[in-house]
């Protein structure tokens, strides 16, 4: 099933959605199953996306008209698409430098295969970082570092919330203190543990 997702940066009706819609459409994406944001890229809350991110399943292919339309900058964008392949989801992009992301073809596989790349890089160097930062520490004396943000009380939390079909990712990421992308890394739209989440429950 297709799902698409369209936005524009200003609500004041000096940008339309409706090229774009009519793009989805023409792509064979149903009317009824294109969600979208009048927001800036730059901001975190946009309902729109939280929706269809929760409402897409596995084997699903999100479609969206431009890259830029998806995420907020590069690390968002990255974080993204991962996550679209963790659970399973395709992707299509329709125009500009991504046009040729689409995973029902061998090319579009490969673009997939970069981004997850990407992440994994991104991954490795916030470990490095980490790490080195700790070294240091210890070095003058010191222990530890920052708090870890998410434990079995919260996580259990975040499962309830994130169970309900009308919650919204980035309240409940707000009422607990963390990001959306924190709590994506955690737990799954509907509220199901991802393999991070699962550590914590075991007390990994």
């Amino acid at each position: 099933m297709l799902v698409g997702y369209v936005r524009v940066s200003k609500s004041d009706g000096s940008q339309t959605l409706a090229p774009q819609r009519d793009a989805l459409i023409a792509a064979g994406v149903e009317s009824s199953r294109i969600y979208e944001d009048l927001a800036s890229g730059c901001k975190d809350d946009r309902p729109g996306l939280q929706a269809c991110l929760k409402a897409l399943q596995p084997s699903n292919t999100l479609v969206v008209w431009k890259l830029d339309r998806l995420g907020r900058n590069l690390k968002h964008l990255v974080t993204t698409v991962d996550e679209l392949r963790t659970r399973n989801i395709g992707l299509k992009v329709l125009a500009g430098a991504g046009a040729q992301i689409d995973t029902t073809t061998a090319n579009g596989r490969l673009f997939f295969g970069i981004f997850a790349a990407l992440a994994e890089f991104e991954r490795e160097l916030i470990a490095e970082r980490t790490h080195a930062g700790l070294a240091a520490a210890r070095a003058r004396g010191r222990q530890g570092g920052r708090p870890r943000k998410m434990n079995r009380p919260t996580i259990m939390m975040a499962m309830t919330a994130m169970a309900d079909p009308k919650a919204n990712a980035a309240e409940v990421a707000r009422r607990l203190n963390i990001t959306t992308t924190t709590l994506y890394m955690y737990v799954n739209g509907d509220g199901s543990l991802k393999q991070a989440g699962q550590d914590i429950m075991r007390g990994a």
